[in-house]
C-alpha cells in the first residue's frame, strides 16, 4: 500500500485588492522578524506564534500585460512581477537587503544542506532530513493560490512566470516555521501546454519547485487538466489549451453536455477518452504524455521535494461529472443538478449499454424526469422519496451505467498515469520484504512519487433515500447502496491514495430544507476506505477560520472512536491574504494538529 498521502485543489479566496507597494513586504519582514523570535519558544514546546505575513499585489515600473482577451487568461489581480533570470529579486525594494539577510539568517539556523541533481537543480533541506514537521499528528498541506504561476506578454513573447514572488519567499518560510509540511499547487494543462501539442513550458514550475525544497516544504502536484472560474471562489480564469478550444469549436460533443444542450467547457467529456480527435492522440493518450514530461522534468525532485502526483479526473480535478456548475449561474445551492450524458459520445456508450441490457429504448435519453438544476427532490418524479424511478428496473439501470462510466474513467487515466509515473529511470523507495519458496527474501520497492485522486463532498440531500445530488454527479450512493465502495476498490488496484473535502462541515451549520449531511457522507468515505486499505485525506471545502470549523477538521482527522477511524492528512484552503489576517488562529489549529489537541 502507498505510504504517502493525496492533496487536492479547490477554488482560491478571493483576490486582494490594491495596496501600497512597500507595505505588504515590511509587513512580511516584521511578521518573519517575530517567527524567528518563536522558533525558540516552539522548541521549548511553548510557541504561539504571533507573527502575521500578507501577501499584496505590486506594482512593477516596467510593462507587463497578462493574456486575458487574446489568450483567455483572466484575473482580477494585478499583473505579476517577474524577476530577471539571474537577478537579485530583491533589488528595487528598500527593505530588500534586511529581507535577503533575513532569509539568509533563517536559512542558517535550519543548517540547511545541499543537494545537487543531475540537471543543475540545487534543492536544500534541514540536516538529517526529513523529519515530518507534525511530529505524531497529523500533517498539514496548505494549497497556494490558483493563479501561483501565470503567463504574460514580454517583448512580444509569452512566457510563463511566478506571480507575487518576493512575498511568496516570506509566505514558504513563514509556513514551514509555523509547522506546515508542504504546499499543494495546480500544474495547469492551459499554462504549460498552451502553444501547442506536447510543447511543455515547465520553467515556471522549476523556479516554484526550488522555492519550496528551499524553505524545507514538500510539494503536492496537482496534474489539472480542467480549467479554473468556473468554481466557488474562483478569481481568475484560467482555460484549456487554445489548441484544444479550438478543436472543441468544431465539434462540440467533445465537451460535457446537459439536456438543454449546454457545454460545459471546464474539462473534456469522458465520452470521448479513447477517440483520437487530438491531432491523432485520444484524451487520455493527452493527459498520458502530459504526466510523463512531468516526471520527465522533475523525477529527480521525486520522493524529496516532490512527494505525491494528483491525477485531476473532472471539474475542480475532481472524479465526478459537473452537475452543479455554480459559476455561470445555471445552478444554486441545495438543487439536485442535472445528468451530464447528452454529449454523442455518452449517448453512444448509453445506447450500446440499453442494447445489451435488451431494452433499448432505455439508451434513447438520460431520465426525462429528473427535473433541473435547481430542482428539490421531492419535486422530481425520479429522485422523490417513495416511487421515485431512481428506485425501478430502470433507474438501477440508468444509474449504474453512468457511475461506471466514471468509474471507467479513472481506470483508464490511472492505468496510463501509473505508467509513466513507474516506468524504467523513475526514483523508487522500499515498500516491503517477503520470504520466497526458495527461502532466499524478495524486495519490493514502489514509485517515490505516490498517486492519487480527488472525490468531492456532494452533502447535499444526503438525509433523503435517493441523495439526489450524489447521483447527478456520479456516485450511486443511496440509502440501500453504499456507492462509494467501488471507488475504493479502483483506488486498491491501483494502489492510488484518496482526498474527500468538506472535513471542516457540520450538519447544523445547512438549511434543513437541504437535507445536508456532511458529517455522515465522510465517515461513510472514511468507513469504505478502511475497509479497503485506501489512505485517505481531506480538505476543507471553504476558507474557514472560526474555532467551529477547526474542531470540526481535528475531530475527522484524529477521530473520537476507533469506528471514527481518522485521516492520514489535512489539506487547507488555501494561502493568501485572508490566511495571514487570521494568523493567530490557524497557528492555534496547526499546534493542535501536530500534538492530536
Amino acid at each position: 500500500m502507498p505510504f504517502q498521502r493525496l492533496p487536492t485543489s479547490l477554488p482560491c479566496s478571493p483576490s486582494p485588492s490594491p495596496r501600497n507597494f512597500l507595505a505588504p513586504l515590511r509587513n512580511a519582514l516584521a511578521a518573519a522578524r517575530r517567527l524567528l523570535g518563536a522558533r525558540h519558544q516552539r522548541e521549548s514546546g511553548a510557541c504561539r506564534s504571533q507573527g502575521r505575513q500578507v501577501t499584496h499585489p505590486t506594482t512593477h515600473p516596467r510593462t507587463s500585460r497578462t493574456l486575458d482577451d487574446d489568450f483567455g487568461f483572466g484575473s482580477s489581480s494585478p499583473e505579476p512581477i517577474v524577476a530577471t533570470p539571474g537577478a537579485n529579486a530583491f533589488s528595487e525594494v528598500e527593505d530588500d537587503v534586511d529581507i535577503h539577510k533575513l532569509l539568509r539568517k533563517t536559512a542558517d539556523q535550519f543548517k540547511f544542506g545541499s543537494f545537487v541533481y543531475g540537471d543543475g537543480f540545487e534543492t536544500q533541506y534541514p540536516e538529517g532530513e526529513q523529519p515530518s514537521s507534525s511530529g505524531s499528528g497529523c500533517p498539514v498541506y496548505v494549497m497556494l493560490p490558483l493563479d501561483t504561476v501565470w503567463v504574460v506578454e514580454r517583448d512580444g513573447r509569452r512566457i510563463s512566470v511566478l506571480k507575487k514572488e518576493r512575498s511568496l519567499d516570506i509566505a514558504l518560510h513563514t509556513l514551514k516555521q509555523a509547522g506546515v509540511e508542504g504546499v499543494m499547487v495546480d500544474v495547469w494543462w492551459g499554462i504549460v501546454e498552451r502553444a501547442g501539442p506536447r510543447q511543455f513550458d515547465f520553467s515556471a514550475y522549476k523556479r516554484l519547485f526550488s522555492k519550496v525544497a528551499a524553505a524545507g516544504l514538500k510539494v503536492q502536484a496537482v496534474m489539472s487538466f480542467h480549467a479554473a472560474g468556473g468554481n466557488v471562489g474562483d478569481t481568475c480564469k484560467i482555460p484549456l489549451p487554445k489548441w484544444i478550444l479550438d478543436i472543441g469549436e468544431r465539434n462540440l460533443d467533445i465537451f460535457y453536455t446537459d439536456k438543454a444542450g449546454h457545454r460545459n467547457r471546464e474539462c473534456l467529456s469522458l465520452g470521448c477518452d479513447d477517440v483520437p480527435l487530438f491531432w491523432g492522440r485520444t484524451p487520455v493518450h493527452m493527459y498520458r504524455d502530459f504526466i510523463n514530461a512531468f516526471a520527465d522534468k522533475f523525477q529527480h525532485l521525486f520522493g524529496t521535494v516532490i512527494t505525491e502526483v494528483t491525477v485531476g479526473l473532472g471539474p475542480a480535478g475532481e472524479l465526478r461529472y459537473p452537475s452543479y456548475p455554480e459559476g455561470d449561474g445555471r445552478w444554486r445551492f441545495p438543487g439536485v443538478g442535472e445528468f451530464q450524458c447528452y454529449d454523442k459520445y455518452m449517448l453512444e456508450s448509453l445506447q450500446k449499454a440499453a442494447i445489451k441490457a435488451g431494452q433499448p429504448d432505455w439508451g434513447l435519453s438520460g431520465p426525462h424526469d429528473a427535473g433541473h438544476y435547481n430542482s428539490s427532490s421531492w419535486e422530481t418524479g425520479f429522485f422523490v422519496s417513495q416511487g421515485g424511478s431512481w428506485n425501478t428496473a430502470y433507474g438501477h439501470f440508468f444509474l449504474s451505467w453512468y457511475s461506471n462510466m466514471l468509474l471507467e474513467h479513472a481506470d483508464r487515466v490511472l492505468t496510463a498515469a501509473a505508467e509513466v509515473l513507474s516506468k524504467h529511470g523513475r526514483p523508487r523507495v522500499f515498500h516491503s520484504m517477503r520470504d520466497a519458496s526458495n527461502g532466499h527474501v524478495i524486495y519490493e520497492f514502489a514509485p517515490a512519487c505516490k498517486m492519487g485522486i480527488k472525490l468531492a463532498g456532494v452533502h447535499w440531500w444526503f438525509k433523503s433515500r435517493a441523495h439526489a445530488a450524489e447521483l447527478t454527479a456520479g456516485y450511486y450512493n443511496t440509502r440501500d447502496r453504499d456507492g462509494y465502495l467501488p471507488f475504493m476498490a479502483m483506488l486498491r488496484r491501483h494502489d492510488a491514495s484518496l482526498s474527500f473535502t468538506c472535513v471542516e462541515m457540520r450538519d447544523c451549520e445547512h438549511p434543513p430544507e437541504g437535507r445536508c449531511s456532511p458529517q455522515m457522507l465522510l465517515q461513510q468515505v472514511i468507513e469504505a476506505a478502511e475497509q479497503y486499505g485506501v489512505p485517505l485525506s481531506g480538505e476543507n471545502a471553504l476558507q474557514r477560520y472560526d474555532d467551529y470549523a477547526f474542531e470540526r477538521i481535528a475531530e475527522s482527522a484524529f477521530g473520537r472512536n476507533a469506528r471514527a477511524g481518522r485521516l492520514t492528512q489535512v489539506t487547507f484552503l488555501r494561502m493568501g491574504d485572508l490566511m495571514f489576517d487570521n494568523w493567530d488562529a490557524f497557528s492555534r489549529f496547526l499546534n493542535r494538529m501536530r500534538n492530536k489537541a
